[in-house]
């Protein structure tokens, strides 16, 4: 809903007719997917079970089955098996409301069901399978979310995934037959024959009576089940995750042009492996990425702060469009109020943004006497530093940065997301600011004098935030401080009056957990966070950024359930770069070819961990 003022479309919702459509929306439509899906969980151990233990109870059935050719028996334990492990790969489909994982699950409970029956004789396990299948149909209209980013690596996952599970489900169905085997044979031997059976042959260990057909006909059919689902989803269409545009990007730059100076990570919003919505009016936008099922937007959204609830009301129908868990990280404390306002989110503190005022940064005094003392050594080491715009480094300069930066990287994972824009010396950035060390009589490397880089984008026509700090590890340490001082020193010549540096995990906790007095609680959480600190640098990134006495800002995530939270968190390492699912670098296919950019360069893809 918008309204007008002086004959212009805004995007500020009244309070009164935001809560009047609420209301006629009704409750979030979560919880009857979420019963189901459980539902259909248990329906699917159910027919596992049914297929693996077979307990036949004596009937006319049973005794008919017997002696008919061919006996209905195996066939029904690998359809009930077929049947149930299906119906465990479509729970998580049915829980996100996928219209296909629905039809599939309607397909498969009846053939459940048909199984239960004629092989196990089980009347509960058929009223279960009819018990799901009704409100499965009843509620058919809330399963109607569009499919998710994918592409055809996630076929390779899955044959290793199935793979593993089917092994594992085979040498269950192999030895649970123990009494009626011939002889005793061996684990390798039981391995073998999954193996073998996984395939469609016969392997060494062998049954007496039918039991050899009916584990031979379960071991196919999982065999069968993984082939099946690897090649549907390799020769799947292609749902690749939205990139931002040429288009895109022009509006998002137009808008940093106005307001980019409220929020130091708006300009992170130009990353180009992000998507974006815009407001109906266009006055503001928020981009994202989806990662694991998680609409994850980072900072605060671009634009006039009167038309952000039109663009958050945008993320949110594309969330539910899809149905992804909506999440915002980074966002700083109006953006969260917005958020939870506008949403009924929740927001959690994640921690602090190291901000520095220029005007009052100075070496002197006792608090800077470390930082004044490592300088002064690593200059009278013979190093010198060099701060200059993007646009005003030659190409071939620009070059040797990007190699250097791609070289120097500590982790063979590309790290960052909201607070790493994803590439140096792009033309379309020129007015990045770019600080370098050298040391002019230093050994002649692959990189000549060049020991060290520090690159900021701008935020605002006043500001800069740190983007990534790399350096030579043969270098002399110290290089990070020696150009933060002097981007610092430098920035009144640029007119920069403030400078973001690097985020601060949990910085009160750890603050207030050292000092006289703490609890027991808050020493416990901050011991933890320091144990944490060996592997994701959160007390090492406290404690550098508080060298140079900046203030704090408290950065915030925004989250739908308390329940999401390990989910969200898991999809922002992923995003961050601290968690690799894809694939190793020599098995990746070749990027997209390179877009050109705005001043018609084409796109050189380097990417960039975060700031530290």
């Amino acid at each position: 809903m918008s309204v007008r003022i002086d004959g212009e479309k805004s995007d500020e919702v009244p309070e009164r007719s935001r809560v009047v459509r609420r209301i006629l929306r009704g409750p979030r439509p979560e919880a009857v997917p979420t019963l189901i899906a459980r539902a259909c969980t248990l329906v699917g151990v159910l027919d596992i079970a049914a297929g693996v233990f077979p307990r036949f109870r004596h009937s006319r059935m049973h005794r008919m089955a017997e002696v008919l050719p061919g006996s209905f028996g195996p066939f029904a334990a690998a359809l009930s098996l077929s049947a149930g492990v299906l119906l465990l790969l479509l729970a998580h489909g049915l829980r996100r409301r996928k219209r296909r994982a629905w039809r599939a699950a309607v397909l498969l409970l009846p053939a459940g069901a048909v199984s239960e029956y004629v092989y196990r004789h089980s009347l509960v396990g058929v009223l279960i399978a009819v018990a799901l299948l009704v409100p499965l149909l009843r509620h058919r209209g809330e399963f109607a979310a569009l499919p998710d980013p994918r592409s055809r690596w996630r076929a390779l996952a899955n044959f290793i995934l199935m793979g593993a599970g089917s092994v594992g489900l085979g040498l269950v169905i192999v030895s649970v037959h123990s009494h009626r085997m011939v002889g005793d044979p061996s684990l390798s031997d039981r391995l073998e024959h999954v193996l073998y059976g996984l395939f469609g042959f016969e392997g060494p260990v062998d049954y007496t009576g039918n039991t050899s057909w009916t584990v031979g006909f379960s071991l196919g059919a999982l065999g069968l089940i993984t082939a099946i689902t690897t090649i549907y989803l390799a020769f799947r269409p292609e749902h690749p995750a939205a990139q931002l545009t040429e288009e895109d990007e022009e509006r998002l730059r137009a808008l940093l042009d106005k307001h980019g100076s409220r929020d130091s990570l708006g300009h992170f919003a130009l990353r180009r492996d992000k998507a974006v919505v815009f407001s109906p009016s266009g006055k503001a936008a928020v981009t994202y990425r989806v990662v694991s099922g998680v609409m994850l937007a980072s900072g605060d959204p671009i634009g006039d702060v009167e038309a952000w609830p039109g663009a958050i009301e945008r993320f949110m129908d594309e969330a539910r469009a899809h149905s992804w868990t909506p999440a915002v990280v980074g966002c700083s404390e109006t953006g969260g109020e917005v958020w939870t306002r506008e949403t009924g989110l929740d927001a959690l503190e994640l921690g602090d943004e190291a901000v520095v005022d220029v005007k009052d940064f100075s070496l002197s005094g006792r608090a800077m006497r470390n930082v004044r003392q490592m300088v002064k050594r690593i200059e009278r080491a013979g190093y010198e530093t060099r701060v200059r715009r993007i646009r005003d480094l030659g190409e071939g300069e620009l070059e040797r940065i990007r190699r250097a930066a791609e070289d120097w990287r500590g982790t063979d994972t590309e790290r960052g997301f909201s607070m790493a824009l994803g590439r140096v010396g792009d033309p379309a950035d020129g007015d990045c600011l770019i600080a370098t060390a050298h040391k002019a009589d230093a050994e002649a490397g692959p990189y000549g004098d060049l020991k060290a880089v520090l690159h900021f984008v701008p935020w605002g026509t006043d500001g800069a935030s740190l983007d990534l700090m790399r350096r030579d590890r043969s270098a002399d340490p110290g290089m990070n401080e020696l150009l933060i001082v002097a981007a610092l020193q430098a920035a009144p010549k640029f007119g920069i009056e403030h400078v973001s540096l690097n985020f601060a995990m949990f910085r009160s906790a750890l603050a207030r957990g050292e000092k006289i007095g703490a609890g027991p609680v808050l020493r416990a959480w901050r011991g933890l966070l320091v144990f944490l600190s060996r592997w994701f640098q959160i007390e090492s990134l406290y404690k550098f950024n508080a060298k140079f006495q900046p203030r704090w800002e408290p950065r915030f995530m925004v989250y739908a359930s308390t329940r999401d939270l390990p989910r969200i968190g898991f999809a922002v390492m992923q995003a961050e770069g601290f968690v690799n699912l894809a694939l190793p670098r020599v098995l990746r296919r070749t990027s997209r070819a390179p877009r050109p950019c705005a001043h018609g360069v084409a796109e050189r893809g380097v990417r960039t961990p975060s700031r530290a």
